[in-house]
């Protein structure tokens, strides 16, 4: 899944019966509203606080083209309103498995790679990547990756007699009761179970999906709080032991603990038994009417300097090659943001595996937090 999953700055909301989106997040109408047609329009839909709002005012001054800016909260959110169609984006920037879905539904247009030259500062290893999910790297192109791990506040583990964590099972350890926080997203939080199984977080079968809501259950009194945004709070006040963690919010934590005087050191760890990667890229919708704009844009968040740029503000690991060598030491040799892939042994994606499974993990992640 995404893995950004920042504060937004707005919210859309469908109004199903009137037909009807308003955007609360950028202030301006949508290009439903407005009903235009100019070339030098661009209509941009993209989570909250995920790009430095310089880069768009440098786009414009340097293109001309007129930015109007969206924002989601969700994959889940975003996709039944570009499935509709009534709003027609001209580039969106949605996850792994929600890209691959989209493309399964005929809802994206091939990029025309000879607008956007600098697709050659994404590492080959990022393209690699996103053939799990756009297995011709025909409509993709990365904007950020990051990982899945624990974050654990090293003092109160101290405190505890209790040695760190190095993998998922210790999440269960019942020592750690009222001191985990877990994710709020049942791909992730079945995942944890999944891989201390030995199985696929993308699995399809009923039985090992049961196993994991077993000890899902199993482990809930050991659960302080299912959060999203509020684990950064939450660990750098030193509320909670340990917490499952998007890669890309470690800097923010970190570097917000050392600015408000924090005694808590918080480090990141990559679990044993594997875990999950995730890449946020952008894509065309099919029905985009500024497709040669949106290339533009795509090919301008390409340049290294830009790339950098957003990655200062966003902290969630660029796939740019030349963002990276700009880079100062210490960040670049940051193995928690930066991790060798050799590092990523035994994890996946999370795949898009259809309806009917979708409606199964749904019920059993239900059943999880009714218990």
């Amino acid at each position: 899944m995404k893995k950004k999953t920042a504060v937004s700055l707005g919210m859309l909301s469908l109004a199903l019966a009137a037909g009807l989106l308003t955007a609360c997040g950028s202030g301006q109408k949508t290009g439903a509203e407005e009903g235009s047609g100019e070339d030098n329009k661009l209509y941009v839909y993209n989570w909250g606080e995920y790009i430095d709002e310089s880069v768009i005012d440098e786009f414009e001054e340097e293109t001309g083209i007129e930015v109007v800016y969206d924002l989601f909260e969700t994959n889940e959110e975003m996709y039944p309103i570009i499935e509709a169609g009534a709003v027609k984006y001209d580039v969106i920037c949605p996850s792994d498995y929600t890209i691959q879905r989209m493309i399964q539904n005929n809802l994206l247009a091939e990029i025309n790679f000879d607008n956007v030259p600098n697709i050659k500062e994404i590492g080959p290893e990022y393209m690699d990547m996103a053939k799990d999910f756009d297995p011709e790297n025909k409509y993709a192109v990365p904007y950020c990756w990051g990982t899945e791990g624990i974050l654990y506040n090293k003092q109160r583990f101290d405190e505890l007699g209790i040695s760190y964590p190095t993998k998922w099972a210790d999440l269960w350890n019942p020592e750690l009761e009222g001191e985990i926080l877990m994710h709020n997203t049942l791909r992730y939080a079945f995942m944890a179970a999944l891989k201390i199984k030995g199985y696929s977080l993308n699995t399809t079968d009923p039985d090992q999906l049961a196993e994991a809501r077993d000890m899902l259950i199993e482990q809930k009194p050991l659960v302080q709080a299912y959060v999203i945004d509020q684990v950064r709070d939450k660990m750098i006040n030193g509320e909670a032991a340990a917490a499952m963690l998007y890669s890309g919010d470690l800097l923010y934590i970190q570097d917000t603990a050392k600015e408000q005087g924090s005694e808590f050191d918080l480090e990141y760890v990559l679990p044993e038994e594997g875990t999950s990667y995730w890449i946020d890229c952008w894509v065309i919708p099919a029905n985009a009417e500024h497709k040669e704009n949106a290339e533009k844009w795509i090919n301008f968040l390409c340049r290294p300097d830009i790339a950098k740029k957003n990655f200062e503000y966003i902290t969630y690991a660029t796939p740019n090659k030349g963002a990276f060598e700009l880079l100062d030491e210490e960040l670049q040799n940051n193995k928690a943001v930066f991790p060798d892939l050799s590092q990523l042994k035994n994890s996946e994606s999370v795949q898009y595996l259809g309806e009917e499974v979708n409606d199964m993990y749904n019920e059993m992640w239900k059943q999880v937090k009714a218990n």
